[in-house]
């Protein structure tokens, strides 16, 4: 995929461009289980990503990662392309696991993704989709230590499905990105995780199963 400027803005007025359409798209929401800003998450991952040499596009794309997911579906994402370009929209896209409200269960969106992830061949999506997930992975350790096991009542699946998810993608980045920080930072983040909550991670092709019964009992 080919870096194309959009004819009407520099990169760096993308990237302004950006910032204030995040702040607009994403007002009034907050992070999983806190009061925390969510637009606080955009920023972090839109540093982490020219922390780790990305260009102004990406970290454009960084900031606007989640609008298509939890912001306004496939309309957004053509007023994206429309107003940043090609570039930016591109990757928000490879970054998006749902376009509609509701979305879908969580195997069939998170199988979806990892597929997607698996054959991605953009280096610049690839970065932006490792530091959202850096700094996921980070929340969590954090609200763990405010909030203990409670934290895994916010997700829409098992514990050991959603460390499965950020385990399988942390290989995938591991073999992808190998001049980028963020896949040894996550391996690690990971790593601390499972040491101290004890999860073991559920492989991908046990995703659907797991989660049914999970609904089963729930129903019961």
């Amino acid at each position: 995929m080919e870096a194309v400027d959009h004819p009407s803005v520099d990169a760096t007025e993308r990237f302004e461009q950006a910032f204030t359409l995040a702040a607009e798209w994403h007002r009034g929401q907050v992070r999983k289980g806190s009061t925390v800003p969510y637009v606080s998450h955009l920023i972090a991952v839109s540093a982490l990503v020219l922390e780790d040499g990305g260009d102004l596009d990406q970290a454009a794309a960084a900031l606007l990662h989640d609008a298509v997911e939890d912001a306004g579906g496939l309309p957004r994402l053509a007023q994206i392309e429309d107003q940043l370009g090609p570039r930016v929209a591109e990757i928000v896209d490879s970054c998006t696991d749902a376009y509609t409200q509701p979305k879908p269960p969580w195997p069939e969106r998170k199988l979806a993704y990892l597929d997607r992830i698996r054959d991605e061949t953009d280096e610049g999506a690839l970065r932006v989709s490792a530091a959202d997930k850096l700094h996921n992975v980070r929340a969590i350790m954090w609200d763990l230590k405010r909030r203990g096991d409670s934290v895994w009542e916010i997700f829409n699946a098992p514990a050991e499905l959603v460390v499965g998810y950020y385990v399988a993608l942390s290989e995938v980045y591991s073999d992808r990105l190998r001049d980028s920080f963020l896949p040894a930072s996550l391996d690690k983040v990971l790593g601390e995780l499972r040491r101290q909550t004890g999860i073991q991670p559920a492989a991908p092709e046990t995703w659907e199963t797991l989660f049914n019964l999970e609904r089963e009992v729930e129903g019961s």
